[in-house]
Protein backbone atom coordinates (compact mmCIF):
# COMPACT_ATOMS: atom_id res chain seq x y z
CA UNK A 1 0.00 0.00 0.00
CA UNK A 2 1.35 3.43 -0.98
CA UNK A 3 1.28 6.12 1.70
CA UNK A 4 -0.58 9.35 0.88
CA UNK A 5 1.59 12.31 -0.01
CA UNK A 6 1.55 15.16 2.51
CA UNK A 7 0.56 18.54 1.06
CA UNK A 8 0.78 21.91 2.77
CA UNK A 9 -2.67 22.98 1.64
CA UNK A 10 -5.32 22.86 -1.05
CA UNK A 11 -3.42 25.45 -3.11
CA UNK A 12 -0.86 22.76 -3.98
CA UNK A 13 -3.56 20.79 -5.84
CA UNK A 14 -5.55 23.42 -7.70
CA UNK A 15 -3.86 22.75 -11.05
CA UNK A 16 -4.86 19.07 -10.85
CA UNK A 17 -8.57 19.29 -10.04
CA UNK A 18 -11.68 21.11 -11.28
CA UNK A 19 -14.22 19.74 -8.80
CA UNK A 20 -14.12 18.92 -5.09
CA UNK A 21 -16.59 16.48 -3.52
CA UNK A 22 -16.08 17.68 0.03
CA UNK A 23 -17.29 16.12 3.27
CA UNK A 24 -18.92 18.44 5.79
CA UNK A 25 -18.76 17.22 9.42
CA UNK A 26 -15.16 17.04 10.59
CA UNK A 27 -13.83 18.94 7.57
CA UNK A 28 -15.58 22.32 7.51
CA UNK A 29 -17.36 22.24 10.88
CA UNK A 30 -17.68 20.12 14.02
CA UNK A 31 -21.40 20.47 14.57
CA UNK A 32 -20.97 23.50 16.83
CA UNK A 33 -18.72 25.87 14.90
CA UNK A 34 -17.32 26.33 11.42
CA UNK A 35 -13.61 25.95 10.66
CA UNK A 36 -12.70 29.35 9.15
CA UNK A 37 -9.47 28.18 7.47
CA UNK A 38 -11.29 25.33 5.70
CA UNK A 39 -14.05 27.67 4.54
CA UNK A 40 -11.48 30.13 3.19
CA UNK A 41 -9.68 27.32 1.34
CA UNK A 42 -12.88 26.19 -0.40
CA UNK A 43 -13.80 29.78 -1.27
CA UNK A 44 -10.33 30.32 -2.80
CA UNK A 45 -10.74 27.14 -4.84
CA UNK A 46 -14.02 28.44 -6.23
CA UNK A 47 -12.53 31.87 -6.93
CA UNK A 48 -10.02 30.10 -9.16
CA UNK A 49 -12.82 28.58 -11.24
CA UNK A 50 -13.32 25.29 -9.38
CA UNK A 51 -16.62 23.88 -8.14
CA UNK A 52 -17.24 22.56 -4.60
CA UNK A 53 -20.00 20.02 -4.09
CA UNK A 54 -20.53 19.39 -0.39
CA UNK A 55 -21.38 15.70 -0.01
CA UNK A 56 -22.86 14.94 3.40
CA UNK A 57 -24.19 11.85 5.11
CA UNK A 58 -26.82 13.97 6.82
CA UNK A 59 -30.14 12.10 6.72
CA UNK A 60 -31.95 15.34 5.93
CA UNK A 61 -32.55 16.86 2.47
CA UNK A 62 -30.03 19.47 1.34
CA UNK A 63 -32.16 22.52 2.19
CA UNK A 64 -31.96 21.71 5.90
CA UNK A 65 -28.19 21.20 5.69
CA UNK A 66 -27.85 24.58 3.99
CA UNK A 67 -29.77 26.13 6.90
CA UNK A 68 -27.40 24.44 9.34
CA UNK A 69 -24.35 25.67 7.43
CA UNK A 70 -25.72 29.20 7.49
CA UNK A 71 -26.33 28.94 11.22
CA UNK A 72 -22.78 27.77 11.86
CA UNK A 73 -21.32 30.62 9.84
CA UNK A 74 -20.13 28.64 6.82
CA UNK A 75 -20.08 31.24 4.02
CA UNK A 76 -22.00 30.41 0.87
CA UNK A 77 -18.92 31.41 -1.11
CA UNK A 78 -17.29 28.20 0.17
CA UNK A 79 -19.56 25.84 -1.77
CA UNK A 80 -21.40 25.50 -5.06
CA UNK A 81 -24.15 23.10 -3.99
CA UNK A 82 -24.97 20.46 -1.38
CA UNK A 83 -25.87 16.78 -1.87
CA UNK A 84 -26.93 14.68 1.10
CA UNK A 85 -27.56 11.08 2.00
CA UNK A 86 -31.12 12.21 2.71
CA UNK A 87 -31.49 13.30 -0.92
CA UNK A 88 -30.28 9.91 -2.15
CA UNK A 89 -32.28 7.95 0.45
CA UNK A 90 -35.66 9.47 -0.40
CA UNK A 91 -35.76 7.34 -3.55
CA UNK A 92 -35.33 4.15 -1.50
CA UNK A 93 -38.10 5.22 0.87
CA UNK A 94 -40.48 6.24 -1.92
CA UNK A 95 -40.18 2.76 -3.41
CA UNK A 96 -41.54 1.31 -0.14
CA UNK A 97 -44.37 3.79 0.41
CA UNK A 98 -46.83 3.71 2.04
CA UNK A 99 -45.07 1.31 4.40
CA UNK A 100 -45.75 1.41 7.24
CA UNK A 101 -42.25 2.03 8.62
CA UNK A 102 -40.85 1.81 12.12
CA UNK A 103 -39.09 5.17 12.34
CA UNK A 104 -35.89 5.43 14.40
CA UNK A 105 -34.38 8.87 14.86
CA UNK A 106 -34.97 12.31 16.37
CA UNK A 107 -37.90 14.48 15.32
CA UNK A 108 -35.54 16.98 13.66
CA UNK A 109 -35.00 14.42 10.88
CA UNK A 110 -38.69 14.16 9.97
CA UNK A 111 -38.19 16.48 6.99
CA UNK A 112 -36.69 13.43 5.26
CA UNK A 113 -40.21 11.99 4.86
CA UNK A 114 -42.08 15.04 3.61
CA UNK A 115 -44.12 14.33 0.49
CA UNK A 116 -43.29 10.61 0.31
CA UNK A 117 -46.67 9.31 1.44
CA UNK A 118 -45.16 7.06 4.11
CA UNK A 119 -47.09 5.87 7.15
CA UNK A 120 -45.44 4.94 10.44
CA UNK A 121 -46.12 2.27 13.04
CA UNK A 122 -44.48 0.66 16.03
CA UNK A 123 -42.11 -2.27 15.58
CA UNK A 124 -44.80 -4.95 15.78
CA UNK A 125 -46.92 -3.46 13.00
CA UNK A 126 -44.27 -2.05 10.62
CA UNK A 127 -42.99 -3.65 7.41
CA UNK A 128 -39.52 -2.10 7.42
CA UNK A 129 -37.25 0.17 9.49
CA UNK A 130 -36.26 3.68 8.51
CA UNK A 131 -33.28 4.84 10.58
CA UNK A 132 -31.71 8.30 10.61
CA UNK A 133 -29.81 7.78 13.89
CA UNK A 134 -30.49 7.13 17.57
CA UNK A 135 -33.53 8.75 19.12
CA UNK A 136 -31.16 10.48 21.58
CA UNK A 137 -27.62 10.67 20.23
CA UNK A 138 -26.37 12.42 23.38
CA UNK A 139 -27.09 9.37 25.55
CA UNK A 140 -27.90 6.25 23.53
CA UNK A 141 -25.53 3.66 22.07
CA UNK A 142 -26.26 0.91 19.55
CA UNK A 143 -26.54 -1.61 22.39
CA UNK A 144 -29.69 0.17 23.56
CA UNK A 145 -31.35 -1.19 20.38
CA UNK A 146 -30.11 -4.80 20.42
CA UNK A 147 -33.24 -6.41 21.89
CA UNK A 148 -35.59 -4.51 19.55
CA UNK A 149 -33.39 -5.29 16.56
CA UNK A 150 -33.52 -9.01 17.35
CA UNK A 151 -37.31 -8.84 17.32
CA UNK A 152 -37.28 -6.94 14.02
CA UNK A 153 -34.96 -9.49 12.44
CA UNK A 154 -37.26 -12.31 13.56
CA UNK A 155 -39.94 -10.53 11.52
CA UNK A 156 -37.51 -10.22 8.56
CA UNK A 157 -37.78 -6.44 8.50
CA UNK A 158 -35.23 -4.72 6.23
CA UNK A 159 -33.64 -1.46 7.41
CA UNK A 160 -33.14 1.64 5.29
CA UNK A 161 -30.44 3.74 6.95
CA UNK A 162 -30.31 7.38 5.87
CA UNK A 163 -26.94 8.16 7.49
CA UNK A 164 -24.13 5.60 7.04
CA UNK A 165 -21.73 7.52 9.33
CA UNK A 166 -20.71 5.48 12.38
CA UNK A 167 -19.71 8.52 14.45
CA UNK A 168 -19.26 12.26 13.90
CA UNK A 169 -17.69 15.02 15.93
CA UNK A 170 -20.01 17.27 17.92
CA UNK A 171 -17.77 19.84 19.49
CA UNK A 172 -14.99 17.82 21.10
CA UNK A 173 -17.07 14.63 21.42
CA UNK A 174 -17.80 11.74 19.09
CA UNK A 175 -21.48 10.78 18.89
CA UNK A 176 -23.12 7.73 17.33
CA UNK A 177 -24.92 8.06 13.99
CA UNK A 178 -27.31 5.89 12.00
CA UNK A 179 -24.45 3.84 10.56
CA UNK A 180 -23.59 2.52 14.01
CA UNK A 181 -27.14 1.17 14.37
CA UNK A 182 -27.03 -0.28 10.85
CA UNK A 183 -23.70 -1.92 11.65
CA UNK A 184 -25.23 -3.71 14.64
CA UNK A 185 -28.31 -4.68 12.61
CA UNK A 186 -26.11 -6.28 9.95
CA UNK A 187 -24.02 -8.03 12.61
CA UNK A 188 -27.25 -9.60 13.88
CA UNK A 189 -27.95 -10.83 10.29
CA UNK A 190 -30.40 -8.07 9.48
CA UNK A 191 -30.85 -6.69 5.94
CA UNK A 192 -29.64 -3.09 5.49
CA UNK A 193 -29.97 -0.69 2.54
CA UNK A 194 -28.05 2.63 2.36
CA UNK A 195 -27.55 5.30 -0.30
CA UNK A 196 -25.07 7.65 1.40
CA UNK A 197 -21.28 7.39 1.52
CA UNK A 198 -19.62 4.97 0.83
CA UNK A 199 -22.43 3.68 -1.41
CA UNK A 200 -22.63 4.48 -5.11
CA UNK A 201 -25.97 6.31 -5.18
CA UNK A 202 -24.75 9.50 -3.50
CA UNK A 203 -21.67 9.68 -5.76
CA UNK A 204 -23.81 9.25 -8.85
CA UNK A 205 -26.01 12.10 -7.62
CA UNK A 206 -23.04 14.33 -6.70
CA UNK A 207 -21.17 13.70 -9.96
CA UNK A 208 -24.34 14.36 -11.94
CA UNK A 209 -24.73 17.71 -10.20
CA UNK A 210 -21.03 18.50 -10.75
CA UNK A 211 -21.40 17.69 -14.45
CA UNK A 212 -24.31 20.10 -14.65
CA UNK A 213 -22.20 22.81 -12.99
CA UNK A 214 -19.45 22.19 -15.57
CA UNK A 215 -21.88 22.56 -18.51
CA UNK A 216 -22.04 18.84 -19.16
CA UNK A 217 -18.29 18.26 -19.15
CA UNK A 218 -16.84 16.31 -16.23
CA UNK A 219 -13.45 14.62 -16.25
CA UNK A 220 -13.50 12.23 -13.30
CA UNK A 221 -9.68 12.27 -13.25
CA UNK A 222 -9.99 15.92 -12.21
CA UNK A 223 -12.45 15.27 -9.37
CA UNK A 224 -11.01 15.18 -5.83
CA UNK A 225 -12.87 13.78 -2.82
CA UNK A 226 -12.07 15.48 0.51
CA UNK A 227 -12.91 13.79 3.80
CA UNK A 228 -11.88 12.54 7.22
CA UNK A 229 -13.79 9.24 7.39
CA UNK A 230 -11.99 6.11 6.15
CA UNK A 231 -15.14 3.96 6.21
CA UNK A 232 -17.28 6.49 4.37
CA UNK A 233 -15.36 9.22 2.54
CA UNK A 234 -12.31 7.16 1.56
CA UNK A 235 -14.01 3.83 0.93
CA UNK A 236 -16.64 5.49 -1.22
CA UNK A 237 -14.09 7.47 -3.24
CA UNK A 238 -11.91 4.37 -3.69
CA UNK A 239 -14.87 2.39 -5.02
CA UNK A 240 -15.56 5.16 -7.54
CA UNK A 241 -11.90 5.36 -8.64
CA UNK A 242 -11.63 8.99 -7.50
CA UNK A 243 -8.60 10.70 -5.95
CA UNK A 244 -8.80 11.48 -2.23
CA UNK A 245 -7.48 14.19 0.08
CA UNK A 246 -7.56 12.79 3.62
CA UNK A 247 -8.09 15.36 6.39
CA UNK A 248 -6.32 13.72 9.32
CA UNK A 249 -7.58 15.94 12.14
CA UNK A 250 -11.10 14.50 12.05
CA UNK A 251 -12.51 11.37 13.66
CA UNK A 252 -9.01 9.81 13.82
CA UNK A 253 -7.26 13.02 14.85
CA UNK A 254 -6.33 11.93 18.36
CA UNK A 255 -4.51 8.87 17.02
CA UNK A 256 -2.82 10.40 13.99
CA UNK A 257 -1.78 13.71 15.55
CA UNK A 258 -0.86 12.32 18.98
CA UNK A 259 2.80 13.33 18.54
CA UNK A 260 1.98 16.88 17.51
CA UNK A 261 2.24 16.36 13.74
CA UNK A 262 1.10 14.05 10.98
CA UNK A 263 2.13 10.49 11.80
CA UNK A 264 2.26 8.76 8.42
CA UNK A 265 2.89 5.39 10.05
CA UNK A 266 -0.36 5.78 12.01
CA UNK A 267 -2.22 6.91 8.88
CA UNK A 268 -0.97 3.80 7.09
CA UNK A 269 -2.11 1.68 10.03
CA UNK A 270 -5.60 3.20 9.98
CA UNK A 271 -5.83 2.77 6.22
CA UNK A 272 -4.63 -0.83 6.33
CA UNK A 273 -7.12 -1.63 9.08
CA UNK A 274 -10.00 -0.14 7.07
CA UNK A 275 -8.78 -1.36 3.67
CA UNK A 276 -8.67 2.11 2.09
CA UNK A 277 -6.16 4.45 0.46
CA UNK A 278 -5.76 8.17 -0.14
CA UNK A 279 -3.80 10.17 -2.69
CA UNK A 280 -2.98 13.15 -0.48
CA UNK A 281 -3.19 14.12 3.18
CA UNK A 282 -2.92 17.14 5.47
CA UNK A 283 -3.82 17.78 9.10
CA UNK A 284 -6.61 20.34 8.54
CA UNK A 285 -8.13 21.65 5.35
CA UNK A 286 -6.31 24.92 4.66
CA UNK A 287 -5.36 26.89 1.57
Amino acid sequence: MTSPKIVAGLSALTDRYDVLLCDVWGVIHNGREAFPAACRALARFRQGGGEVVLISNSPRPNAQVVNQLDGLGVPREAWSLVVTSGDATRKLLAERAPGPAWKIGPDRDDVLYEGLGLRFADLEDARFISCTGPFDDERETPEDYRERFCRAIERKMPMICANPDIVVQRGSRLIYCGGALAQLYEALDGEVHMAGKPHAAIYELACGEAQRLKDGRLDRARVLCVGDGPRTDLRGANAQGLDVLFVANGIHGQEILAKGGLDIAMIDHVFETEGVTATWTLADLVW
